[in-house]
């Protein structure tokens, strides 16, 4: 049997494989970049919000004070993300360099992480930039989408520019940043405060919109029955799998569990997936690959993650019939009743 060889192909078969090829490697490489351009969209062009930072060394940074005075540079990191360490090399070096027109700041963001890691890159990596440790009201005000993202806040108070890559692009927003007029400086804006919900609590009713399109209460479908929420994010198992094996391992058992638990009844389930680096295309592939049966919904904008002060995956929240927070721990075992964990280990 003799190999195959282009002239085998179709013409219209591999135009089509080189144009798919095309469009693959296009997403594979500007996919973190079209996301963080994208949550930044509404944001280019407006007031910077107005917010008082506390680094990890205990100094206040109060953002509105240098709105007027400097040009503000915010990146968004995480210890576990692999392109955050990759461009610290040309952070640092902006830092060096800025001078006294730019105040430039390191947001941890504070999903599964943890204020000792951060120390730990700081130390490893010679960082001398002030570091916050986010928790999770900048991702909020800046649309946190991905890591690293990349927020350049003009002298003037505008934000300028969001973006994921340190390229160009992000240079040119730096220069142009450091120019921008003063002459009218935007008012700084004042974030929302939202409501927080912890164990006692009772939350008013709302729906969630699962991946098959339909829209579901989040309790109180059957009276008397509890309703658990499993917040998670559907890259852990794999991209955390050699940086944090543990947490890892932590996402797939808690993943495990919960569908066996589903399956007796007892209690309604509900996956609550992270918009952090996920589109409702990748659960859906998180959902088919590992066969999961419980409903899932993308929290795209964080909202319900910030509702309950989630900033680790797995979390578990139960809820009763009415609404009102019974439980939340970050083991499935130890949130659920202990007469449905009885029931799924006979």
């Amino acid at each position: 049997m003799r190999g195959l060889s282009f002239k085998d192909v179709p013409v219209r078969t591999f135009v089509l494989l080189c144009l798919w090829l095309c469009c693959a490697l296009a997403h594979a490489s500007e996919s973190g970049q079209s996301r963080a351009e994208t949550a930044g969209r509404s944001l280019v062009g407006q007031p910077a919000p107005r917010m008082v930072l506390k680094t990890i060394d205990g100094q206040t940074i109060d953002l509105g004070t240098l709105y007027g005075k400097k040009a503000v540079y915010l990146k968004f990191w995480a210890t576990w993300c692999v392109p955050c360490r990759e461009q610290m090399p040309h952070f640092e070096r902006t830092y060096e360099q800025a001078g006294p027109d730019m105040a430039v700041i390191a947001i941890d963001v504070g999903f599964d992480d943890s204020v000792e890691e951060v120390r730990k890159v700081q130390k490893q990596l010679g960082l001398g930039m002030p570091i916050v440790f986010d928790d999770g009201s900048l991702g909020e005000a800046f649309h946190l989408r991905v890591t690293p993202q990349h927020v350049v806040i003009g002298r003037d108070g505008r934000i300028l520019y969001v973006g994921h890559e340190a390229n160009d692009k992000l240079d040119a927003a730096l220069a142009q940043a450091r120019t921008s007029s003063t002459a009218q400086t935007a008012s700084a804006a004042t974030p929302k405060d939202e409501p927080h919900y912890d164990i006692g609590d009772r939350v008013p009713a709302f729906d969630v919109r699962t991946l098959d399109g339909k829209s579901l209460p989040a309790f109180g479908v059957r009276p008397g029955q509890t309703t658990v929420l499993l917040f998670l994010s559907p890259w852990c198992e794999s991209y955390l799998a050699k940086s944090r094996p543990a947490l890892a391992a932590s996402c797939r058992t808690a993943r495990e569990r919960a569908e066996l638990l589903a399956r007796d009844g007892q209690a309604r389930w509900l996956g609550i997936a992270s918009g952090l680096w996920a589109s409702h295309d990748e659960l859906a592939e998180y959902q088919r690959e590992h066969h999961i049966a419980m409903p899932l919904a993308l929290d795209d904008s964080g909202a319900l993650f910030r509702r309950f002060r989630v900033m680790h995956v797995p979390t578990v929240i139960v809820l009763d019939a009415q609404g009102k927070v019974l439980r939340r721990s970050e083991d499935v075992d130890a949130a659920v009743p202990a007469r449905q964990t009885a029931l799924t280990a006979r």
